[in-house]
């Protein structure tokens, strides 16, 4: 049997000529423990090195609490930001990755709410979905993408629109444990709340998120009116599409589940058709923030030692 994961693969190499080529399977803490050893003694090499292979977890996170990508990605970088000038603090009592996704969460906690976030109730968005009209798929000569990958990027946003229905905290458990399948004894860790707290956010979660799904999603339950192809013009009139900018199907390394293959043991048979919803999305490219932020560091003189 698998372990559930524990944010154990962030190793994963993106090169020009092949987006997706390499995730690793064992932990790996020792190379992150040297990197950072390096680091603090002020190799610039080695951070840029911590940057790349953490960043897409990071932003793959972010985006699916945040909902758009250019925010998702200015949260990436702050986060990077915040713990990289705060590395000489890291004295090695945790794994460096539980200290960062420790950052990381209390960011995206913290963080200003977005006008979408404010106003997203499960209420109203079933409103909306009800009242927005039934309409035929634009020309496929009139947009840039394929039509099959256009419906794709609306059922996506359509569904991380449903988790901005949840409040912070279950959003947060229900991302990292039901669709990174992190273990609840992880997940507490980093949302620095006993494993039974976790389980019991993860739980709510489900219930509200799923309960949603079942009366009005079309990917769950068949006898729903809703469905992606038919919104899917709707979405591009009313500004969530847009098929010159995709949020949620751009720069696609891999699934969800073929990054993160482990899933939490109490995950129940019944709620595995929408866990496999959510997993079956994308694992997105994060942008080249090491290279961005290697730039910063070069400019400043900085040293994440003092």
């Amino acid at each position: 049997m698998s372990t559930p994961n524990d944010f154990s693969d962030p190793d994963i190499t993106v090169e020009k000529s092949t987006p997706f080529t390499e995730i690793a399977t064992e932990a790996n803490d020792s190379a992150d423990e040297e990197l950072v050893s390096k680091a603090q003694a002020g190799d610039k090499h080695a951070l840029e090195k911590l940057v790349r292979r953490h960043q897409p977890w990071i932003f793959n996170i972010a985006i699916r609490m945040i909902w758009r990508r250019d925010l998702a990605e200015d949260a990436t970088q702050e986060i990077l930001i915040k713990a990289f000038t705060k590395l000489s603090t890291f004295r090695g009592l945790s794994r460096f990755r539980t200290w960062l996704y420790r950052i990381a969460v209390n960011h995206l906690l913290s963080m200003r709410k977005s006008q979408m976030e404010e106003n997203m109730i499960f209420t109203d968005l079933g409103r909306f979905l009800d009242e927005l009209p039934n309409l035929d798929l634009p020309d496929p000569n009139s947009i840039p993408v394929e039509l099959p990958l256009l419906v794709e990027e609306a059922g996506i946003g359509c569904m991380t629109g449903m988790l901005l229905c949840l409040d912070r905290r279950q959003r947060l458990a229900f991302i990292l444990g039901e669709i990174f399948g992190v273990a609840s004894e992880i997940g507490a860790e980093v949302m620095e709340v006993s494993p039974e707290n976790f389980r019991q956010l993860l739980s709510r979660a489900r219930r509200d998120l799923y309960q949603f799904m079942q009366d009005k999603c079309g990917l769950v339950n068949k006898a729903n009116p809703c469905r992606c192809a038919k919104k899917t013009r709707s979405f591009m009139q009313a500004g969530y599409v847009d098929p010159d900018r995709l949020q949620f199907t751009k720069d696609r390394l891999s699934s969800v589940s073929h990054i993160a293959p482990d899933r939490l043991n109490e995950l129940q048979t019944l709620d595995r058709e929408h866990a496999e919803l959510f997993r079956g999305h994308g694992f997105l490219a994060a942008p080249d923030l090491a290279a961005r932020l290697g730039e910063l560091i070069r400019q400043s003189g900085f040293n994440a030692g003092h």
